[in-house]
């Protein structure tokens, strides 16, 4: 197995970077009485799938029912719109926080982290962090998430007439080979003993997702060449080069497949490269963010020991405490993809809140922000 080259925080990338730029507003107190705060949301979205099967147009933004519905409206512009207007709120207060606070938008989260991974290193480090990350269908605070590695598995096989099938060898079914390789992982990974506690009483904590296939050519020529793109799931406790390192050693023992003799497996990886976490519910942040959001709504957050990852781990690697809380979505990454608008105004009163006791508060100035 070959070690990764890039920097531990960054993985490796999909795309040109030429074009695509984070923003970000930093706020300058008159005078420093409180700690620094970043207020954190990623702009990208996922594709939206199957347009026509959409209630609505996935990119027009539609109030039903108390919901908005659109691509992104829960994950996550909902939440950006939360930092946003909470501090937008305090202005119109005749108030500003009295210390920085510096607001990123960034590129990047859905598939390697390296927005805001360029964030951090750009930017001067704050005393905490805020990330308004949705909850699966309730307002959640993020208790830990799971680290995620993309793999791409390229198989070539021999192309054949499909009369004469047997002197070909057919590079989707040799991809399937592949692909069940990945399950059997998947189901070693979810083992009780490989589970960690705070993924307990979580079902099916570490996912393998086969999220897209290339392949083919004719329906009557047998497949030459398919490639697929695989997410893998990353416990608390391992790595993500160990997992690297396993994805190696599966693809390796299924290219040795009888059915896969003659054929050339290639295995590359780009996208996330991303270790799992575990935020530190006594930290003051998030015992802050805890208390923000009762006395904004009455409620409490709920805790969410997540199968998916945010952002967050970033800040961890980098020692600043980190809540990541958010509004209530639903069908992320699905058809229909929503938020609550109650939801939404209760996470700005509570992200509102807990800016003024982190940072403190002084009277407004007409250029604080830029």
């Amino acid at each position: 197995p070959t070690e990764p080259t890039y920097d531990a925080i960054f993985s490796p990338p999909l795309l040109s970077y030429e074009s695509r730029d984070n923003v970000v507003a930093l706020h300058t107190p008159r005078e420093v009485r409180g700690r620094s705060l970043v207020l954190q949301g990623h702009v990208d979205v996922v594709p939206e799938g199957a347009a026509d099967m959409w209630a609505s147009p996935p990119y027009v933004a539609v109030i039903r029912d108390g919901r908005i519905f659109g691509r992104g409206a829960g994950d996550m512009k909902g939440g950006i719109a939360c930092y946003l207007q909470a501090f937008a709120a305090l202005r119109l207060a005749g108030l500003q926080p009295a210390a920085p606070v510096q607001m990123h938008a960034v590129i990047e989260e859905e598939c390697t982290g390296n927005g805001a991974a360029a964030c951090l290193l750009a930017l001067p480090r704050c005393d905490g962090a805020i990330i308004p990350e949705p909850g699966p269908g309730f307002d959640a605070l993020y208790t830990a998430q799971v680290g995620v590695v993309w793999a791409w598995v390229t198989v070539s096989g021999r192309p054949a007439h499909v009369r004469d099938m047997q002197a070909g060898l057919n590079a989707i079914e040799g991809a399937q080979i592949v692909a069940a390789a990945f399950k059997d992982y998947e189901a070693r990974q979810n083992a009780a003993e490989r589970i960690h506690p705070a993924f307990r009483g979580v079902n099916h904590p570490v996912n393998v997702n086969l999220g897209t296939i290339e392949g083919g050519e004719w329906n009557s020529s047998v497949a030459t060449r398919c490639r697929i793109g695989l997410r893998v799931g990353v416990m608390m406790g391992y790595t993500a080069a160990e997992t690297r390192r396993d994805i190696e050693a599966l693809v390796a023992e299924a290219a040795r497949h009888e059915r896969l003799r003659g054929a050339r497996v290639q295995l590359e990886f780009k996208g996330f490269m991303a270790d799992p976490c575990v935020f530190d519910l006594e930290s003051d942040i998030i015992r802050l963010a805890r208390r923000a959001y009762a006395d904004a709504t009455g409620g409490a957050l709920r805790d969410y020991p997540a199968t998916g990852l945010t952002d967050g781990r970033h800040f961890l690697t980098r020692g600043t405490p980190t809540a990541v809380f958010g509004p209530d979505a639903q069908d992320i990454h699905g058809i229909d993809e929503s938020v609550g608008v109650e939801s939404i105004h209760g996470c700005t009163r509570a992200i509102a809140l807990a800016m003024a006791e982190w940072c403190g508060l002084e009277t407004a100035t007409g250029d604080s922000v830029g």
